[in-house]
């Protein structure tokens, strides 16, 4: 999918940003049906209530949620989905982990194949899924410890000479949902183990967006995936060149303004070989490839 020729077209067209083949990461070497796996966001899907903010705090011109919450760990952890189209629970678990960390004052990171293969509603486990099932699953269920249940599928490495890991042609086999924790456990039992949400929510317009992370901490949302956004490398990513390839969730944790343009400072799940060490930013307040559309956000409650 990604060759030296469209990197260099990429780069010929883009306006402040830099394109790069990010060898080692999910999506190097992957063909089009590889990546168009790894998009899980289904269209439609039920929605959450609109969050209204009764009071309005102004927010700075620059934020950055892991160094405003450095005590929180899971904030500066870039995951990895693998061969599986379960970004829409990776940005899920992201957010709520980092949430849990602000509230509840203790370091926990969510099982990501917990809500990806046990949450019926959802939508499909690597088939794909829809944002705001998760956030509704969390609030209703709880979801584990990742340590009770950690991600089955390994880091992809595509095309990798000598790689332990190379990526199946085709995504990972949903597992079943388990009815207790890992052997390598030693905390609480699995029925005894879910951290649930008290809330959940959605978030619409900038200025809101930003609110609701500079008060609450990151925030999930969904947008349309273009070729040319594999080959982000730095820069402030706007859509430049290439087809749509599909729905992908990720979480927000800040924003800024580099060189006149304003981002959206953005944590993906493709490995931290991809873009700029797993992060990239994108254009801000304009809505880009439908970024600030689908905004998904909830308080925990234990």
């Amino acid at each position: 999918m990604l060759t030296e020729d469209f990197v260099a077209s990429v780069n010929q067209q883009a306006v402040n940003w830099k394109a790069h083949i990010n060898h080692g990461s999910a999506v190097a070497g992957a063909t089009l049906e590889q990546i168009k796996g790894m998009l899980g966001v289904l269209p439609g899907g039920p929605q959450l209530p609109t969050k209204v903010f009764e009071t309005f705090i102004a927010p700075p011109d620059t934020f950055d949620s892991a160094e405003n919450w450095p005590e929180c760990a899971t904030m500066k952890v870039i995951r990895d989905q693998s061969a599986c189209g379960s970004c829409w629970a990776f940005a899920a678990v992201e957010a709520m982990s980092d949430r849990s960390c602000i509230f509840l004052q203790k370091n926990m990171s969510l099982s990501a194949a917990d809500l990806t293969f046990c949450c019926d509603d959802c939508g499909f486990g690597c088939g794909g899924g829809f944002p705001a099932s998760a956030w509704q699953y969390w609030v209703d269920n709880g979801i584990a410890d990742e340590g009770c249940w950690p991600y089955p599928f390994p880091s992809c490495d595509h095309h990798i000479t000598g790689s332990t890991n190379p990526c199946p042609a085709h995504e990972y086999d949903n597992k079943e949902c388990p009815k207790q924790c890992d052997s390598t456990w030693t905390g609480p039992v699995w029925s005894s183990d879910m951290h649930r949400g008290k809330t959940a929510y959605s978030v619409h317009g900038e200025t809101n967006i930003q609110s609701e992370i500079f008060q609450y901490g990151p925030v999930e949302t969904a947008f349309t995936v273009y070729e040319d956004l594999l080959t982000y490398k730095s820069g402030v990513y706007r859509h430049t060149t290439g087809n749509a390839l599909g729905g992908h969730a990720v979480k927000i944790l800040g924003w800024g303004v580099e060189n006149g343009d304003k981002y959206w400072l953005i944590a993906n799940s493709w490995n931290s070989n991809w873009g700029d060490h797993g992060y990239f930013k994108i254009l801000r307040g304009t809505n880009e490839c439908g970024i600030e559309d689908q905004v998904c956000a909830g308080l925990p409650g234990n």
